[in-house]
């Protein structure tokens, strides 16, 4: 019996790219052996609904799209509890975590690398009651990504997130949080900025998280920002962050399988550079290789 593959996939994603090569695409996977199912998506969420309808009756699922269509795959394969391989063929402005796992930005030659490729358990963050896969963060800059403009991230790519960042540039709110980091780590202060991740690139910049990541270890690495007092400070925070090496006390930096962080307000989150909606206490566990990819042997 014939191999049934599910891909799905965002017409609208990295300026429509898929359209000129969705046959080549569908050509791979039917000379790799299988029955393919597409179904592009049609609005937001629509992929976690495809994904839990699917997950039953398929041996593969293959996603294209920015990080957001990759996040709603990911979140309907958690929530129907299925052990299905995951492919996926970046086709966003930024895809970090694809820039991650070094996974190919030629889509016909990321499709030809899932056929071909090895399997890799990857962990799942899990945020209240939802799941993201490579971050989770508050504070400055971090609804840049859903209200810059589609049209805007066809044309100009990350380069539409820039100029999005540098409207808000001077209008930064300060949050004062309590944090449970686990292994009996808390402390409270003020914050402008955090991020809980699982990823070697963040908003298209490398080694921003760390230098020392592993994506199956079943560890977060957090960052939290204090606010800087003086040019100087947001400098030497600057140049913290860019060098991914600890220079600087304004940062919080430290690695958790777990972490609780309660806020005397409610505080807009985003997942995966999408809107993850307003909260004054989130719980984010790390669910250790609960997610399996295929990726090219020679990249893993």
């Amino acid at each position: 019996m014939e191999k049934r593959l599910l891909f799905i996939f965002n017409p609208r994603s990295g300026k429509g790219q898929i359209r000129m090569k969705l046959l080549d695409i569908i050509d791979v996977f039917v000379k790799g052996g299988y029955e393919v199912i597409a179904r592009p998506t049609q609005g937001p969420g629509d992929a976690t609904e495809i994904v839990t309808e699917y997950a039953d009756s398929v041996e593969l699922i293959v996603c294209s799209g920015g990080d957001g269509t990759l996040d709603e795959v990911v979140s309907g394969l958690m929530k129907a509890e299925a052990a299905v391989p995951l492919g996926y063929i970046p086709a966003g402005s930024t895809n970090d975590f694809a820039n991650s796992l070094q996974i190919s930005k030629n889509m016909v030659q990321a499709a030809r690398d899932i056929m071909e490729g090895s399997q890799f358990s990857y962990d799942v963050g899990a945020f209240n009651n939802k799941n993201f896969i490579y971050i989770a963060a508050f504070g400055l800059f971090t609804d840049v990504s859903y209200e810059t403009d589609q049209h805007l991230k066809n044309v100009l790519g990350h380069l539409a997130y820039v100029l999005e960042a540098t409207k808000r540039i001077f209008n930064v709110p300060t949050y004062w949080l309590k944090v449970d980091g686990g292994d009996g780590r808390k402390f409270e202060g003020e914050f402008i900025y955090g991020m809980v991740t699982n990823a070697r690139s963040v908003g298209g910049f490398k080694n921003i998280t760390g230098r020392d990541v592993e994506m199956d270890d079943g560890l977060f690495e957090v960052t939290l920002i204090h606010p800087p007092k003086n040019p100087l400070e947001l400098n030497e925070i600057i140049s913290s962050l860019l060098s991914g090496e600890d220079r600087t006390d304004l940062i919080e930096n430290f690695k958790t399988d777990r972490i609780s962080i309660e806020a005397m307000e409610v505080i807009a989150w985003t997942l995966d550079g999408e809107c993850g909606g307003a909260y004054s206490f989130v719980r984010i566990e790390n669910c250790r290789r609960a997610l399996t990819m295929l990726l090219n042997p020679d990249k893993k």
